[in-house]
């Protein structure tokens, strides 16, 4: 049986245990959320020593680290190295967007060395072996589709995008309306692609009930991919992407209904205007499904900055209702995102994660930074640097400049206001 399965009977597993530990959260609250399918709690029976982790309804924001190999780059020492970066930095799942090198050793390795839910994308792995084999994603059949999402599930991810939503009707609604980036979602292309070529429909939403039997024999957590996600703010909450999301929550509700745990994925580039509006949708049309969002990234003009374009977004959606942060790197749309870019990228998710949590009062938020606040007050810096979200490059920063004063920092140095009232109140 699935976690869903077992909660839906009032079963309490040992990873809705574990999980409702890590939240501070009644047992009984957390399994009635999983059997709702407010929260997902992706963890592949295969894979052995993963932390359960629950998104959702009244858990802790949680984000995500996409790595993985390209054509330019395709060192299994090198993805390891971002995996223990992006977990040391303190993403809660890690997924594998492989496309170069030798997919299936890679993906292996990744699963052998994390202790988080690792996620994949099956239909690149597809993408690369069918264009390899045969020239082109259009002569990729049913089969071997399926094929490798059963691959995946044996191998023990614990959760895969498919573009089940990917139509004959949404490619059509896409076409009709116009965009000024069509898609840029790489599986959605792969499918549109593949769907105008063949003249038939997405496999993936034509035998839904086909890849609902491989999810439900691994307890493979299904993310629902926004195939149609804008790729530019002008793009947004168009017809194609709301077309695309009422497909989902139709598959949502066939995948609830089939015991399969199902979390479903949004955009993309957003004007901050458009922002909430999304959030309400998608909870309204997914049966308040798990959100998981790239982003939203609020403008398109900050390349080598869109950590911070997607963070902003990313506050401002998990503030109103998206569950799961896709961290996005300094590199997004310039290059693969080396180590460095990697934390940092993971680490301002985690800073939008936690803005939202204390906007949303999940219990404890505010208590980290009343912490800190106390810090500051008794210039403990000691206690300022362990409580600090980047504790290294907090310190680092710390240790830049001499210091004449080691109770103050060089911003006001003398003039430090802490420490003149403090003085005040004391001599009062």
């Amino acid at each position: 049986m699935t976690q869903l399965e077992m909660a839906k009977k009032g079963i309490v597993t040992h990873e809705i245990r574990e999980a409702a530990k890590s939240e501070n959260m009644d047992v009984n609250e957390l399994i009635k959320l999983v059997a709702s399918g407010e929260v997902v709690i992706p963890k592949n029976i295969n894979h052995a020593g993963c932390r359960p982790t629950a998104i959702g309804k009244n858990t802790r924001v949680k984000v995500n680290a996409n790595i993985g190999s390209s054509q330019d780059s395709c060192s299994i020492e090198s993805e390891l190295e971002k995996l223990k970066a992006a977990i040391d930095a303190g993403a809660d799942a890690v997924m594998d967007l492989s496309t170069g090198g030798e997919l299936r050793t890679i993906r292996e390795a990744i699963m052998k060395q994390s202790n988080v839910p690792i996620g994949t994308v099956p239909i690149y792995d597809a993408a690369v072996r069918t264009i390899a084999d045969k020239g082109d994603i259009s002569k990729m059949s049913e089969d071997e589709l399926f094929g490798v999402i059963e691959e995946h599930g044996k191998q023990g991810v614990d959760f895969i995008t498919v573009h089940c939503g990917i139509t004959q009707a949404t490619v059509k609604s896409m076409m009709a309306q116009g965009r000024i980036l069509d898609t840029v979602s790489r599986g959605g292309t792969f499918l549109a692609v593949w769907i105008l070529k063949n003249k038939k429909e997405n496999p993936l939403y034509e035998h839904f009930d086909r890849l609902l039997e491989i999810a439900y024999r691994y307890d493979m957590t299904l993310s629902l991919g926004d195939g149609m996600r804008p790729g530019c703010l002008s793009d947004a909450t168009d017809r194609a992407q709301i077309h695309e999301l009422l497909v989902l929550g139709e598959l949502a509700k066939r995948a609830y209904d089939k015991n399969v745990q199902v979390m479903i994925e949004g955009p993309g580039h957003m004007p901050i205007n458009q922002i909430i509006t999304n959030m309400q949708i998608q909870k309204k049309l997914c049966n308040n499904a798990p959100f998981y969002v790239l982003g939203p990234l609020v403008t398109d003009i900050a390349p080598g900055y869109d950590h911070i374009t997607a963070a902003i977004g990313g506050a401002i959606a998990a503030s109103n209702g998206a569950d799961f942060l896709c961290y996005v790197t300094a590199a997004e749309h310039l290059k693969l995102p080396d180590i460095d870019e990697v934390r940092e990228g993971v680490i301002a998710s985690r800073i939008a994660a936690h803005a939202a949590d204390i906007a949303r009062g999940l219990p404890g938020a505010i208590e980290w930074d009343n912490k800190m606040a106390l810090a500051r007050k008794n210039l403990d810096w000691e206690a300022q640097i362990s409580l600090a979200i980047d504790s290294k490059k907090a310190q680092k920063m710390r240790d830049s400049l001499p210091l004449i004063d080691k109770e103050v920092c060089s911003m006001c140095g003398e003039y430090c206001a802490i420490k003149e009232l403090k003085k005040a109140f004391e001599n009062k």
